[in-house]
């Protein structure tokens, strides 16, 4: 009984190769999934330096909003309120079509608007409350 079959050998080394398909199976699959994790993190990244790029020019921000506040004041009455990471607009009482100029300008630009609170006064005038941060 101390002799080793060669049988015994050969079906232990069969086990062995068995098992190291199917860890090598179960690794392919680990990877695909890592590898697919990998690239939606990718996309995610690509997504939110596109968007820092157009969010995060403080000073781009602030002079596009000084342009489109100055045009405004010509016509209305806004009261701004500048702050260190923000600023603050308001009228007590603006024309819709100025509110509507404004707005269509502000709406089209790319500000992180944190506020709005636009109320109806009248058919011809509106109050504006409006926070917008960088």
């Amino acid at each position: 009984m101390n002799n080793l079959n060669p049988l015994h050998i050969g079906a232990l080394l069969a086990i062995v190769v068995v098992f190291l398909f199917v860890k090598l199976d179960g690794a392919k699959t680990e990877l695909k999934e890592v590898q697919k994790s990998f690239k939606e993190s990718e996309k995610v990244a690509v997504d939110v330096s596109s968007l820092k790029s157009v969010y995060a020019d403080k000073k781009k921000i602030q002079k596009s909003l000084e342009s489109i506040f100055n045009r405004a004041k010509r016509t209305t009455e806004l009261k701004i309120k500048h702050n260190k990471d923000s600023v603050f607009v308001s009228a007590n009482s603006i024309e819709t079509s100025a509110l509507n100029a404004l707005m269509g300008k502000i709406l089209n630009g790319t500000f992180n608007i944190t506020q709005l609170k636009i109320r109806k006064l009248s058919e011809t005038k509106a109050s504006l409350e409006m926070e917008i941060k960088w």
